[in-house]
C-alpha cells in the first residue's frame, strides 16, 4: 500500500513562498491530496481535553475575533485568524516592485533586497527566517502608517494588555530546525544599523538583552556577538559588507533567565540570621535589590534605555493567571510539573518586568517552535500566545524539506493498541512493573538495571533497531560524527537506570566477595565497555547528564557527581591530554565540563565528538 505522504512529503523549495500542501483530515492525519495554496495557520488540537474538573465550565482560551481589542474579561480570541491576516498583508507588501513604495527606511530597505537577493557564498536565509523578520519589520514600521495596520497594532496591544501588561511582546512561531538564531541574528542587524544610523529614532535600538531557557543554549547563541570568530553577520552574510561596522556597535547581553534569580550578598549561617533577627526584630535583608541584579546580569546595558528583549524558547516566560475555581486539579506528578513551570514562568517574567522599570524595554521579540502556555499558567494547556503574529510549522518545514519528518515507532509485539504506545511513553509505564523510582533526583537504590519494564526495554530496542541502520549509513558514507541518540527520562534515578542499561555497569561484589564481570550493555553502539576485555573505553559512546542542573548553572550534586564520575575523570582527563598541561583540567568545573561536551556532540575533533547517545 503506498502512502505519498510518507514517502515523498517535500513539496516545495526552502527558499520561496510554499505554494502547495498536503491537506489533512480533522484528526491531523494526512488525506495524500495536494492543495495547490500555501497551508493557513491552523491548530487543530491546541487544546488538550481537560481530565478532573470541579466543575462543567470550559477551559478559558483566547481567540481573537475583531479588530477593536478586548471588550471584556470574557471575550474570547482566534490567533490564527490574526496571523493569517498579518501574513496576507506582509505577502502584499513584498510583492511591491519598488523600494520606495516599501515605506521603510533606506537602511530596512536595503537589508531587505540583500536578504530576499543576494548571491550567498554559503548557507541563505530560508523564506521562513526571511518571512519572520519581514513580519517583525511591517508591525514596526508599516502598519503604523495605515488604518488597518493600526488595527492589527491595538489587537496586539489588547493581547498584550491583558496577559503581559508591563510589557509589549510579540512572538513569531518558528518550527524547530527552522533556524531561530538566524533570525535573530537579523533582527539585531536590522535594529542596530537603523539606531546608529537614525539615532533620534524611538523604532530602534542598539542594545539587546537575549534570554534563554538554560546555558547550553546560552552557549549557542555565542555567534550572535558581533566580535565572535563565528560571528552570523559575517560568516553567514547576512550583512553588506559596509554595513558590518554599524552592527560592531551593538551591544549584547546573552543570559539565561536563572541569572534573574536573586542572590545573597551576605552569607550569613542559621545562628547568625537569628542573632541579627533578634537585635531589631525584623529580618535581615541580605539578598540583592533589582538594580544590583541587573547590574550583575547586564553591565553592558546598565546605560541604554528602551533595549529589545529577544527571547528564545519563549514559551517558558508568561505571567500567571489566577486559577479559576472550577479548573482541573492536579495530583501527583501533574501538580509538581505545573508547578515547577510556574515557578521557572514567574523568575523569567518577573526579571523581564524588572528590566523595564529600571531601564525600559522597546519590545520583547518571543521565538519559539510552540509558544503555547504550559500547565500551572492558569490558561488552557495548549493554548497559543495571543500576541503570535507569525507561524512557520511543523508541517511546513517539513513540505519545504527543512526538517526530516519525525516517526514514532509501532512495535510488532503491541498489538491491539488505539494509539502508539511510545507517543507517550511515560505515561504508559507509570504503573508498570517493576515500578520506576519517582523523585527528581533520589538514588536508585537497589534497582536492577536488568530488570526494567518490559515496555521500556521494548521501546529502546526499537528505536535502537533505527539508530542501527542510520549509524551504518553514515559510516559508509564516511561522515566523521554519529548521529546522536537522545533520551529524556522522568527524573535523574531512572536516568541512571537506563543509562546502566544500554552503556553498561559493574555489577555488585558477590556474597563470597568475588568480583563478577561488568554487564557490557543492552545496545552494543551505546556501550561504554570494551567487548573483548571488559574494561571501561577510553573515550564513552554514552552520556549520562542531569539537565536541569547544568542548565541552571547549579553545582552538581553529590548523587549525580557520583553517578557521572567515571565520565567526568574521563573527559578531565582529555583535555589534559589535548592541552598538554597537568593542570588543564583544574580550571574547569564538573559542570562546565559536562556542558563542554554536549556543546561539542557531533562536532568532529571536539571533547563530544564521538558521543553516541546522551541520557
Amino acid at each position: 500500500m503506498t502512502n505519498p505522504f510518507f514517502d515523498h512529503p517535500i513539496l516545495n523549495s526552502p527558499y520561496d513562498c510554499p505554494p502547495r500542501h498536503w491537506e489533512l483530515d480533522d484528526d491531523g492525519q494526512p488525506t495524500q491530496q495536494i492543495l495547490e495554496t500555501r497551508r493557513p495557520a491552523k491548530f487543530i488540537t491546541p487544546i488538550p481535553k481537560p481530565k478532573k474538573r470541579k466543575g462543567a465550565a470550559k477551559q478559558a482560551g483566547f481567540v481573537f475575533e475583531d479588530a477593536a481589542g478586548l471588550s471584556t474579561k470574557e471575550q474570547q480570541y482566534d490567533p490564527t485568524s490574526i496571523i493569517n491576516e498579518v501574513r496576507g498583508q506582509v505577502d502584499t507588501w513584498r510583492s511591491l516592485p519598488n523600494p520606495n513604495q516599501w515605506q521603510v527606511t533606506p537602511e530596512t530597505a536595503r537589508l531587505l533586497q540583500h536578504w530576499r537577493h543576494h548571491k550567498f557564498n554559503g548557507v541563505r536565509p530560508f523564506f521562513c527566517q526571511v518571512e519572520a523578520v519581514e513580519t517583525a519589520i511591517w508591525l514596526t514600521e508599516v502598519a503604523p502608517q495605515s488604518k488597518h495596520g493600526k488595527g492589527v497594532l491595538d489587537h496586539l496591544a489588547a493581547a498584550n494588555k491583558d496577559a503581559n501588561p508591563e510589557l509589549m511582546r510579540l512572538a513569531l512561531k518558528l518550527a524547530t530546525g527552522a533556524g531561530k538564531t538566524t533570525v535573530m541574528a537579523m533582527l539585531i542587524a536590522w535594529q542596530t544599523i537603523n539606531a546608529v544610523r537614525r539615532p533620534a529614532s524611538k523604532h530602534f535600538t542598539r542594545g539587546f538583552l537575549i534570554c534563554a531557557p538554560g546555558l547550553t543554549i546560552k552557549d549557542r547563541l555565542r555567534v550572535l556577538q558581533p566580535n565572535d570568530p563565528n560571528s552570523y553577520y559575517k560568516d553567514r552574510e547576512l550583512v553588506p559588507g559596509d554595513m558590518l561596522d554599524d552592527v560592531n556597535r551593538a551591544k549584547i547581553v546573552i543570559t539565561n533567565y536563572h541569572a534573574f534569580k536573586m542572590r545573597e550578598r551576605i552569607e550569613l549561617s542559621k545562628g547568625g540570621r537569628q542573632l541579627l533577627q533578634g537585635r531589631t526584630g525584623e529580618e535581615p535583608k541580605t539578598l540583592e535589590t533589582e538594580g544590583q541584579m541587573l547590574q550583575r546580569v547586564m553591565p553592558d546595558l546598565m546605560g541604554m534605555k528602551n533595549i529589545l528583549v529577544i527571547n528564545d524558547e519563549a514559551h517558558h516566560c508568561y505571567r500567571e493567571k489566577p486559577k479559576d475555581a472550577d479548573e482541573e486539579v492536579l495530583k501527583g506528578d501533574e501538580k509538581k510539573e505545573a508547578e515547577k513551570n510556574s515557578e521557572a514562568a514567574r523568575l523569567w517574567i518577573s526579571g523581564l518586568e524588572a528590566v523595564n522599570r529600571k531601564l525600559g524595554v522597546a519590545r520583547v521579540m518571543d521565538l519559539s517552535a510552540t509558544p503555547f502556555f504550559l500547565s500551572g499558567s492558569g490558561y488552557a494547556e495548549g493554548t497559543l500566545f495571543p500576541w503570535t503574529m507569525s507561524d512557520f510549522s511543523l508541517m511546513d518545514a517539513i513540505e519545504c524539506g527543512i526538517v526530516k519528518l519525525p516517526r514514532v515507532p509501532v512495535a510488532q509485539n503491541i498489538p491491539g493498541q488505539e494509539m502508539p504506545m511510545f507517543r507517550d511513553l511515560w505515561e504508559n509505564l507509570k504503573d508498570a512493573q517493576p515500578r520506576l523510582p519517582r523523585g527528581g533526583r533520589t538514588v536508585a537504590g537497589e534497582l536492577d538495571p536488568l530488570n526494567l519494564p518490559t515496555l521500556l526495554q521494548t521501546a529502546l530496542q526499537a528505536l535502537y533497531g533505527h539508530y542501527e541502520k542510520t549509524f551504518k549509513l553514515w559510516d559508509e558514507a564516511g561522515i566523521k560524527v554519529p548521529p546522536c541518540f537522545i533520551i529524556v527520562c522522568q527524573n535523574t534515578a531512572i536516568s541512571k537506570l537506563v543509562y546502566d542499561f544500554i552503556s553498561g555497569f559493574q555489577r555488585m561484589p558477590n556474597e563470597d566477595g568475588t568480583t563478577p564481570p561488568p554487564f557490557l550493555g543492552a545496545l552494543p553502539l551505546f556501550r561504554n565497555y570494551d567487548e573483548t576485555t571488559s574494561n571501561p573505553l577510553p573515550r564513552p559512546n554514552t552520556l549520562l547528564i542531569d539537565s536541569e542542573q547544568l542548565e541552571a548553572g547549579d553545582a552538581l550534586d553529590d548523587n549525580f557527581r557520583g553517578m557521572a564520575a567515571d565520565e567526568i575523570e574521563l573527559f578531565r582527563r582529555e583535555i589534559v591530554e589535548r592541552a598538554r598541561d597537568a593542570r588543564a583540567g583544574d580550571n574547569i568545573t564538573d559542570q562546565e565540563l559536562l556542558r563542554e561536551v554536549m556543546n561539542t556532540v557531533g562536532k568532529h575533533g571536539q571533547l563530544g565528538g564521538s558521543i553516541r547517545c546522551v541520557v
